[in-house]
């Protein structure tokens, strides 16, 4: 829950940030969209699709933007780690889904 809430407080601050800036029209929509992902993350609502766009949008703005991209690359690492793990108990896909369990059973050999 705490890598969720912080991977979505860091894409909604950043893009809020940049919404700050006077940002051509395609510009602006991408940070909205960031803005709808972070939020997504933030709450835990369809985690794993969550996850996925926000490591294609940190890994995008990692290669097109200028200045450090280990800042983005990292969000991205977090984002593809929320993708695969999903949202812990505290969210709304438990509540709306129920708690997926993974039963591994011994092989007999």
């Amino acid at each position: 829950m705490l890598q969720r809430v912080v991977a979505g407080a860091a894409f909604l601050s950043h893009a809020v940030q940049r919404l700050g800036t006077s940002l051509p029209a395609g510009s602006a929509m991408i940070e909205v969209f960031a803005i709808a992902v972070g939020l997504s993350l933030f709450v835990g609502f369809w985690t794993p699709v969550a996850g996925l766009l926000a490591m294609l949008l940190a890994v995008w703005q990692a290669f097109t933007h200028s200045g450090d991209p280990w800042a983005n690359i990292l969000l991205a690492t977090i984002g593809l780690a929320l993708a695969l793990t999903g949202p812990g108990g505290f969210s709304i896909d438990a509540r709306l889904f129920g708690w997926k369990r993974i039963d591994i059973r011994d092989r007999k050999t």
